[in-house]
C-alpha cells in the first residue's frame, strides 16, 4: 500500500488550480466531474508522483481554516498536509518561494521536534496548512 492523493475543497477551482500549479511545480493530470451532482474537480501531479486533488462545489461551507498548526490539532479531521524538501536550507528557500506566490505565514522557518530537522508552515490562499520539512 502507498499514499496516493490528498483532496482539498476549495472556493474557486480555476484559482485554485492556478495557485497549485505554479506555487508548486504541479501539472495537471486530468479534470473531472460527477454526473447527477455539482462536484467537480482537478487532479494535479508532481513529477516525483506525489498529487493533489482539487475539489469545488457551488454550495460548500467554509470549514476549519487554523491560524497555526497547534489550533489545527485541535479540531478532528485533516489539519494539513506536508512536502517534504529535501535539505534544511531548502525549507527556508521553499517558504520565501510559497509567499512570494501568495502563501499565508503560519510559522516561519525553525527547528523541527525531531533533532537536525527544520521546519516552516503556511496557507494556501483558502486558508489550508502545507507544512514544510526536511527528511535528510
Amino acid at each position: 500500500m502507498r499514499f496516493d492523493h490528498v483532496g482539498l475543497s476549495v472556493p474557486e477551482l480555476r484559482a485554485a488550480t492556478t495557485w497549485y500549479r505554479e506555487a508548486l511545480d504541479l501539472a495537471e493530470e486530468h479534470t473531472f466531474s460527477v454526473p447527477g451532482t455539482d462536484l467537480s474537480g482537478v487532479m494535479l501531479r508532481h513529477d516525483s508522483g506525489w498529487r493533489i486533488e482539487l475539489l469545488h462545489r457551488p454550495d460548500a461551507r467554509p470549514g476549519l481554516t487554523a491560524d497555526s498548526p497547534l489550533e489545527a490539532a485541535g479540531t478532528l479531521g485533516l489539519g494539513h498536509l506536508c512536502l517534504c524538501v529535501g535539505t534544511p536550507y531548502e525549507v527556508d528557500a521553499t517558504f520565501d518561494r510559497l509567499v512570494t506566490a501568495g502563501a499565508g505565514v503560519r510559522m516561519s522557518p525553525r527547528p523541527a521536534p525531531r533533532p537536525g530537522a527544520r521546519m516552516a508552515f503556511v496557507c494556501d490562499p483558502f486558508g489550508n496548512l502545507i507544512e514544510l520539512i526536511d527528511r535528510a
